[in-house]
């Protein structure tokens, strides 16, 4: 399997940070936060990745990341997403990369307390299709958000006004192949992007779609708000269950 992680987007609600840099270069602690995701990837066995960023701050990333090596992955890759056509769209620059292998998804913001070890070998022991990971949270609105009938996902509905229960889909997803011809398939959302709540719904439609709960805690990091969480999470307790990315040697 295959690492994708997703960190392109403009940031605008952590402007003015964003003005000089890429969010997900902003620090966490005494990391980067893109290296908390590219972690995540790696414990769950993962050695070939590839990061979808923007243009502007491409050459950033591999100056942080090189080729990888030093993380401990075989390979790492970069491409760039011109413009903001949405995460699906993002995510279809990858299909050089992956060559038919499934894949797992991370969105470059997203950092957990614990591992995926588990669910990606849950999703391994799937004959095809997807796999999402969800999390209980206090505002499930602001997020993709499953309705159940019993312990079946009938549908995910995308920041609901009145959110049909309390799990929020989180930007951990694992594919197979057919992602991309069904990213070829969607339609524009309102708001002009390819949606990944679009994908995931075609699979649950195609009867193809399983789903796990992260335990720990998980957040993402696109706000104030939850940038000054998450950093007070990793350094109460760190994330990842181990230590950091990047020596100390690394870094001077």
């Amino acid at each position: 399997m295959k690492g994708v992680v997703l960190a392109g987007g403009l940031g605008t609600r952590l402007d003015p940070l964003t003005r000089v840099t890429n969010k997900h270069l902003l620090p966490i602690c005494e990391q980067p936060m893109i290296c908390y995701p590219l972690q995540t990837l790696r414990h769950a066995g993962i050695d070939e990745v590839l990061l979808v960023t923007g243009r502007e701050h491409a050459g950033d990333f591999l100056k942080l990341l090189g080729d990888g090596r030093r993380l401990g992955f075989r390979a790492l890759r970069y491409t760039f997403q011109e413009g903001s056509g949405g995460i699906a769209e993002a995510l279809l620059l990858a299909e050089d990369f992956t060559d038919g292998c499934r894949i797992c998804v991370i969105f470059g913001d997203n950092i957990i307390e614990g591992h995926i070890r588990s669910e990606v070998d849950a999703f391994a022991a799937q004959q095809s299709g997807a796999r999402i990971l969800l999390k209980e949270v206090e505002r499930p609105e602001h997020f993709g958000v499953p309705r159940f009938e019993g312990e079946r996902i009938a549908e995910i509905i995308e920041k609901p006004e009145h959110p049909p229960s309390r799990y929020a889909v989180t930007g951990i997803c694992m594919y197979d192949g057919e992602v991309f011809n069904i990213i070829r398939t969607l339609e524009p959302s309102p708001r002009g992007e390819l949606e990944i709540t679009d994908v995931n719904n075609t699979y649950l439609q195609h009867g193809n779609l399983t789903h796990g709960v992260l335990e720990g805690w998980w957040t993402d990091a696109g706000t104030f708000e939850s940038l000054d969480r998450v950093n007070r999470l990793v350094s109460e307790g760190g994330a990842n269950k181990i230590g950091q990315v990047l020596s100390r040697t690394d870094r001077s």
